[in-house]
């Protein structure tokens, strides 16, 4: 059941933002099938002075909760969307829970325990803050941009995961005193709700940030492979380095002339994997727009492509190590060639490559060409 079916919730900008002037959402989301008839925590920990039955209450709530997250979509408004308003309402959920995360965890750091009253309000304070966060979440419509809503969804999900780890430690720890756990598991949900500041602001700036970390990735991959290729022709020599040549036997462990010349088509791909994801960034940064529907979908289209990238890329690099195939080398280089000229043809085609200045686009093109034909030139087309 998606939050949004609920009967007791009417989810709209304004009420969201009475909800959290007030310091705390005056709603609940009443798991009644998911939980197949669990009263919510708070009716638990008020009717039961062992505090181990309403925290885990709570904690298989928040797991529903969480599961919803996952999977749920934003509900359809016709209500103008304003951006900078569900910001400010999305950090100020943030900071709400952090704030009752602090409290909660310093109820449940030493003897005595909070009464059943005091145990029955921290949890459903905890609970409320956690929902209102999910209930602004929902706000947010895919036509602001599905990679901008995927990197929302995932911090409000680490959020949920933060509080469920931090209820877990408090019930498995001794009340002793504040145990290094607890320290943790707070200090997980303090540093899950901080990263609200660093969250890109709208869908160009999304599309921007999971672009940087492919392009590391794929330099990580390349310079892994670079620096194997220049040690004298033995890739496992920090590895086998210790092990007498004559106990290592065979040639396997090494490159071949052959292999040599296969791999330099193949790192001619990757660099050109490497550069294309520079010069689709530099565009997207210079020229990405956010104003139209269509210009949001086509910086999603890019991101969606870029992200095959880097796992062909890796693929490639394992098939590269010896003893080499030659007939992966070629599936796993024409894999990856066939997610350039595409990923290139999306962005040659969008709003980000202005026609005076697409010359980069047909360079790439020929780069990626010109490696793929050599790599078919030096591997057979099947075993």
């Amino acid at each position: 059941m998606l939050l949004w079916a609920s009967p007791f919730i009417d989810v709209t900008c304004a009420n969201v933002r009475r909800i959290l002037r007030s310091g705390y959402a005056y709603f609940l989301f009443f798991y009644s099938s998911e939980m197949e008839g669990r009263s919510p925590g708070t009716a638990s920990c008020l009717a039961l002075v062992n505090f181990s039955v309403p925290l885990r209450n709570l904690k298989d709530s928040l797991h529903v909760l969480l599961n919803q997250l996952r999977d749920g979509e934003s509900r359809e408004s016709k209500e103008v969307f304003n951006l900078q308003h569900f910001w400010e309402m999305l950090e100020q959920s943030f900071k709400m829970i952090s704030q009752e995360a602090t409290k909660f965890s310093l109820a449940f750091s030493k003897p005595p325990l909070p009464s059943a009253e005091g145990c029955g309000k921290l949890i459903e304070d905890i609970e409320k803050s956690v929902v209102t966060m999910s209930a602004v979440y929902y706000l947010l419509p895919k036509c602001q941009g599905t990679t901008l809503r995927r990197i929302v969804r995932e911090a409000t999900t680490d959020v949920v995961n933060g509080v469920i780890q931090l209820i877990e430690t408090i019930v498995s720890t001794p009340l002793q005193s504040l145990s290094q756990e607890q320290l943790m598991s707070t200090g997980g949900v303090w540093e899950s709700c901080d990263r609200i500041t660093e969250l890109p602001r709208d869908n160009q700036a999304a599309v921007l940030s999971v672009m940087s970390s492919y392009s590391k990735l794929v330099k990580d991959a390349l310079e892994e492979i670079e620096e194997a290729q220049n040690s004298d022709g033995d890739p496992f020599s920090d590895v086998l380095g210790d092990i007498d040549m004559e106990e290592r036997g065979n040639r396997d462990t090494y490159w071949s002339e052959a292999d040599r010349q296969v791999m330099a088509p193949c790192l001619g791909l990757i660099k050109a994997s490497k550069a294309s994801l520079k010069k689709v960034s530099e565009a997207v940064k210079n020229h990405g727009k956010v104003r139209e529907q269509e210009y949001i979908a086509q910086l999603d289209d890019l991101a969606d492509c870029s992200s095959e990238i880097s796992p062909s890329v890796d693929e490639l690099v394992l098939c590269l190590y010896p003893p080499m195939n030659y007939v992966a080398v070629r599936f796993n280089a024409a894999k990856l060639a066939s997610v350039l000229k595409k990923m290139l043809d999306i962005v040659g085609m969008s709003h980000v490559c202005p026609e005076a200045e697409n010359s980069w686009v047909q360079f790439l093109n020929r780069a990626v060409d010109h490696n793929m034909d050599k790599v078919k030139e030096l591997t057979p087309a099947s075993a």
